[in-house]
Order: structure tokens, then sequence, then C-alpha cells
């Protein structure tokens, strides 16, 4: 096995509240029988790449989520509250249409008035991957299990992505996933938003 350790960062699966396109923040909201079929589909795969650590947000959506993939591989889901998504203050609730009418200066780069900071979010997922990989062995594969927000923020965070340019990632869809990993001391992103398994790469001269 290589000595090289891996992130695996997992989105919870679908529900209502991503169906209607709310703002669901850490407003604590369940998985629909679809996000339920996502993670149940999404945790038998992922079983299969042997995770050695697995720790979850603790919000409901992300924990149940978590708890498919624990099942299945036989890995019991440790809780960091700090893997929460990104508190949204008043606009929790609110569809994307009502923060745009409601707030069109600060919607379109998500500068929420009352909302929790971007650097306090990617400084404490940091610091919640850093808590998990210390836990991991050599080599070895941990699976943060979170929210699309929090997760870009703290990918961005371990590839050095300045805060203000998180939006070079793209999305996260439901049950979807990115895989990083280490390289010297930094770490390189080698799968985004997937929901396969990755196929062997054939190495090139710059890898």
């Amino acid at each position: 096995m290589s000595e090289t350790p891996r992130v695996l960062f997992w989105r919870h699966g679908r529900t209502a509240w991503n169906v209607e396109k709310r703002f669901q923040g850490q407003t604590d909201i369940d998985l629909d029988p679809v996000g339920h079929a996502q993670a149940e589909r999404a945790g038998r795969l992922l079983a299969t790449l042997n995770p050695d650590v697995i720790v979850a947000s603790d919000l409901k959506r992300a924990a149940d989520t978590a708890g498919y993939l624990g099942r299945a591989s036989g890995v019991p889901v440790e809780y960091d509250k700090a893997l929460r998504e990104r508190f949204g203050g008043s606009w929790e609730g609110f569809t994307a249409a009502q923060l745009a009418e409601r707030w069109p200066a600060e919607h379109p780069t998500m500068s929420i008035p009352d909302g929790e900071d971007v650097a306090e979010v990617g400084d404490r997922m940091r610091a919640a991957v850093d808590r998990g990989l210390a836990r991991t062995p050599a080599g070895g594969l941990l699976v943060i299990v979170s929210h699309g927000a929090a997760l870009r923020m703290g990918i961005s965070r371990m590839l050095g992505i300045p805060d203000e340019r998180r939006e070079i990632l793209g999305p996260l869809s439901n049950c979807c996933w990115s895989v990083l990993q280490a390289r010297g001391d930094a770490w390189r992103l080698m799968e985004h938003n997937a929901a396969s398994l990755p196929e062997p790469v054939v190495l090139s001269d710059d890898a």
C-alpha cells in the first residue's frame, strides 16, 4: 500500500429543500426517499475502497448518508460538528429566487449579512480534516461526509485556493464526492463531483 494518504469528500444525499432550492445552512433537514436511495447506492460503491476512518457532520442529512457507508464497510462513523454546513443566518429556509429578490446585492457573491464568514468555514473544515487524518493509518483513506458549500471551502483550503476564488471548483451534486491525495507537502485533486469508482490512471511524464 502507498504511504500517501487520501481524503474523500462526500456530499450528503438529496433533501426536500434541495429540490425546492432552499438555503439549508445548519437547519437540520432529513434526507428524502431519493436521498436515502442515493446514499445506499453510493455507500455500497465507496465501501469497496476500504475506508479506514469515516467522519461526518452531525446534521441528520450528512449523518444518515454516512451511516450507509458505515454499515456497508463495517467502519464506525465518527461525528464532528466542525463539518456542519455554513451557517446561513436569516437566509436559511429561503429559496434562491427569494434570496435574489430580498438581497440582490449580496446574493450573487453569497455574502450573507448575518451568516458565517467563509474563512471561518474553511478554517474549521481544515481542522476537522486534520483531526481525521491524525487517526488515519499511513496510506489510508479518510472519508469526510459533509455539505456542498462547506465541502468546497474545505477542498479549496486543502488545495491552497484563496477563499475569494473558491468558485473555481464546480459544485458537488447530491451524494457525489471528490478525492484529494497528498503529494509531498501539498494536496492535489484526483477526482471532483464523481459518482462512480475511479479508473486506473496511466501516469504521464509530469505525474
